[in-house]
């Protein structure tokens, strides 16, 4: 069986597409072109996507080194923590889609890599997360990020996967992505007419799902509780109606979560993880081996999710 891989410059344009993507969509609480927050604007992001695309895709960097490295090249370039939780989460991610590899499924490709992590990418991360400085960020009794690391990442993971989504990850194989995220996503793409919609549409199904884990860090488990139940009634307009009709109520949320400094990171992070996620198995199918001539008749080919859109969010400058 052929060994697969991606080119690392068909993941760094990926992730730059889908950076854009989580800025171009209305996802109440985020920064977006409609809307700005928290001292920052979707110009931040968008430099932020184009200074981590090689470093984060380099071939041969260990999961490591891209997390340092990208938020390294971060900092440089907009002086702010942007992207902290989707370089943590897209380190592995890519490193799965780089690797020569005879599984085209992507979980399955990201299982050896999370085996695999080691005391020095525990360290790198480390350091990113010090260079990043997030908000909220409070002390560990076991796995400080401010002393040297003294166990690998994936351990390092599971120290702390109970009380942050992004760790939870690395400790389940992704199972908030692959198991509830990138469903959602497929749905969404079927029943919304753009993709844009389809990130706000899943972005409300994550920040419905479980409480956001950066919002428990800053506000705690009430504050984002009550943000869970608020994105699920809001979501439900969304479905049983139109984005379009929904737009007052986002709009309403929007205002409300940032009037309060209340910031769903977490959940967007796992958004752009999502669909970076649908975006990299397209991939990986459309390099895999073509089915025997006999039998091409007799199977689906891959279906296109990737869509490319370059004007703003439909319907949303016309409640600005």
């Amino acid at each position: 069986m052929n060994r697969l891989a991606l080119l690392p410059s068909q993941i760094s344009a990926l992730i730059e597409d889908i950076c854009e993507l989580d800025v171009r969509a209305f996802k109440p609480g985020n920064v977006s072109f409609a809307s700005p927050g928290h001292g920052m604007t979707a110009t931040l992001f968008l430099r932020s996507a184009k200074a981590v695309a090689i470093p984060l895709t380099r071939d041969g960097a260990t999961v490591g080194e891209r997390i340092l490295d990208s938020v390294t090249a971060t900092r440089a370039a907009v002086r702010c923590n942007t992207n902290l939780g989707i370089i943590l989460l897209l380190a592995p991610m890519v490193q799965a889609a780089l690797s020569h590899m005879p599984a085209t499924a992507l979980r399955s490709r990201l299982e050896p890599v999370l085996r695999g992590l080691s005391v020095d990418d525990a360290e790198r991360a480390f350091a990113a997360i010090r260079l990043a400085a997030p908000g909220g960020l409070g002390e560990s009794a076991q796995h400080d990020v401010r002393g040297p690391a003294s166990a690998d990442l994936g351990t390092v993971m599971q120290q702390a996967a109970g009380r942050d989504r992004i760790a939870r990850q690395y400790v389940t194989g992704y199972e908030d992505i692959f198991g509830f995220g990138v469903p959602l996503a497929e749905l969404a793409l079927c029943r919304h007419a753009d993709e844009d919609w389809a990130a706000v549409d899943v972005f409300l199904g994550l920040l419905g799902q479980w409480p956001d884990t950066h919002i428990v860090r800053k506000h705690g488990l009430e504050v984002a509780e009550a943000v869970c139940v608020e994105a699920r009634r809001i979501r439900a307009k969304f479905a049983a109606t139109s984005p379009e009709a929904a737009m007052p109520l986002l709009l309403e949320f929007d205002a409300s979560l940032k009037n309060r400094g209340i910031n769903p990171g977490t959940s967007a992070d796992l958004t752009v993880t999502v669909f970076v996620a649908v975006r990299l198995q397209e991939a990986l199918d459309k390099i895999a081996n073509e089915p025997p001539a006999e039998l091409a008749g007799g199977i689906c080919p891959p279906r296109a999710l990737a869509r490319e859109f370059h004007q703003p969010l439909k319907g949303v400058t016309k409640w600005l």
